[in-house]
């Protein structure tokens, strides 16, 4: 069953969205250390003080714009709780993820810069990350096999750590010919294997 994408609600055209995309844009480009705070100042056509005034310094921007990412991520959990049963609610994630699969990218590519930021503030932003994305995945999978739905023997939290390896080339690299022939193909083999029946 195809299920169309969750729509993410509107994001208004704030000067905080405009930092947030333009930050992004640049910190993909040209890495953590590659971007200074008036190169964002400038691309967003605010002032320093300006920027200033809605981020304390290039870090704090930096998590902003992970927590967003985080935030997302929240969605997708939430949207595929919403469903009946493991099938759909895998299937409503995997679609949801597709649709959201260049914010992903742009998601991953700045998690990859994290090493720069305080080791402290690292650390929180790590256990937020396993809490929100890979407990509520693990959650998902642990409802599923007490409905049984999904074999007991298996600890949830490798179930979740097998799905986001098997569903991670859906949100990297550049976007397959078929985006959703493989999202399907990928899903069937992660409930139903690849081995005949």
């Amino acid at each position: 069953m195809t299920v169309p994408p969750v729509s993410s609600p509107a994001v208004p055209d704030t000067t905080r969205t405009r930092i947030q995309q333009e930050a992004a844009r640049l910190f993909v480009k040209s890495g953590y250390h590659g971007v200074s705070m008036r190169e964002v100042a400038e691309a967003v056509g605010v002032t320093k003080p300006a920027l200033y005034h809605h981020y304390a310094d290039k870090e704090a921007l930096f998590l902003a714009m992970l927590e967003g990412t985080l935030a997302g991520l929240s969605r997708l959990v939430q949207a595929a709780n919403s469903q009946v049963g493991i099938r759909l609610q895998l299937d409503t994630l995997v679609y949801e993820l597709l649709a959201s699969a260049p914010e992903q990218r742009v998601g991953l590519q700045l998690a990859s810069e994290l090493r720069h930021v305080n080791p402290d503030r690292r650390a929180a932003f790590e256990q937020e990350y396993r809490r929100v994305w890979v407990g509520g995945l693990s959650r998902l999978f642990e409802d599923a096999a007490a409905r049984g739905e999904l074999r007991g023997d298996l600890p949830p939290a490798m179930l979740a750590r097998a799905f986001l390896a098997i569903t991670y080339p859906l949100v990297t690299g550049a976007p397959t010919s078929d985006p959703q022939g493989t999202a399907r193909a990928l899903l069937a083999v992660f409930l139903d294997g690849a081995t005949p029946r």
